[in-house]
């Protein structure tokens, strides 16, 4: 039985693409699994292309994902308009082009991802590859690699080996038999002191405050719990406290909101048997801003200016509690 599955055509099709004249530019939303794919994409693109890049259009402040791209040596830079000007083909990795404004000036030519595939904004590119079952994109990258018959070097597996351990939160949320393969065939290569000194890396010291805010502003809402941070200067530390929150004896969902460079970020998390939390994103945004994910993690952002001058958290508790004010208490 082969270790993964067959992607010939894929491959065949993918490599099709890849000319020796063109410069091409891969952009993410800079996250574990999308700086670890795009740095395998990278890796595929080397030799067959002049020249490829990687950038991010989010600010990377959070200290593990600083300390994968120091320690994995992952070449990201910020996305900005001259830098764009200097690439002709552009590829997208563990996103699609509905997913942030950003990217919506792009034209893609490569989009491979694992999120869910929204009917109402069909992918356009020559070459598409969306597989909402699988747990990470990294495991997706493993396969093209094992195909191509490229053995990936001590970092670039570390990279997806992390990238896996991420997205699947170490196998605890939804994954299939191809991330733990892939999970395993890249443990022969990676080296597992490093990825254990980038997943120890998490806090900051000066993010303690939120967490102070957040157990003040906790709120217990029918099964789940919501908390709103207020302004952060990171909306990354928004993803922390929620991932804490999840770890609370018998409760089915977690939200936690804030905002940043006047925008509402909202976080959702949850234990995947009684919430969709990617449809219950949706759904309390009603189509405001952007918003969307998994079954178990989510995230939405809206513009301040949208809210009609409503504070934010009084926004969210009120979507969130869809006015039963009965099932909403202080914890």
């Amino acid at each position: 039985m082969a270790l993964f599955r067959q992607l010939d055509e894929q491959v065949e099709q993918l490599l099709s693409l890849f000319n020796k004249e063109d410069n091409w530019l891969i952009l993410i939303n800079a996250d574990p699994d999308a700086l670890a794919s795009a740095l395998a994409l990278k890796r595929i693109m080397t030799r067959r292309v002049n020249a490829a890049a990687i950038a991010q259009i989010n600010e990377i402040k959070r200290p593990d994902n600083l300390s994968m791209i120091r320690y994995c040596r992952i070449p990201t830079q910020k996305l900005i308009p001259n830098l764009a000007a200097q690439y002709d083909k552009f590829a997208l990795v563990d996103s699609q082009p509905h997913h942030n404004p950003e990217f919506k000036p792009f034209e893609f030519s490569v989009v491979i991802d694992h999120h869910p595939i929204s009917q109402d904004n069909p992918v356009q590119a020559d070459f598409v590859d969306i597989r909402p079952k699988y747990g990470s994109v990294c495991t997706m990258m493993t396969e093209y690699l094992y195909n191509m018959k490229i053995r990936p070097a001590k970092l670039l597996a570390t990279a997806l080996m992390y990238g896996i351990r991420c997205d699947t939160k170490t196998f605890e949320r939804e994954f299939i038999d191809a991330d733990m393969s892939a999970f395993k065939y890249l443990s022969k290569f990676a080296d597992s002191k490093l990825m254990n000194r980038i997943s120890r890396s998490e806090f900051h010291l000066d993010w303690m405050r939120y967490f102070s805010r957040a157990f003040y502003n906790l709120r217990r809402i029918g099964h789940g719990l919501f908390a709103h941070c207020g302004n952060v200067d990171n909306p990354d530390i928004l993803v922390i406290v929620a991932d804490f929150f999840t770890r609370v004896h018998n409760v089915a969902w977690v939200v936690v909101s804030g905002t940043a460079d006047d925008k509402l970020v909202c976080i959702f998390r949850g234990d995947g048997l009684r919430r969709d939390m990617g449809n219950m994103a949706q759904k309390i945004m009603n189509g405001l801003g952007s918003a969307g994910g998994h079954k178990q993690a989510a995230r939405a952002e809206v513009n301040v200016s949208e809210l009609d001058g409503v504070d934010p958290e009084i926004f969210m508790l009120k979507r969130l509690g869809h006015g039963r004010k009965s099932s909403i208490h202080r914890i």
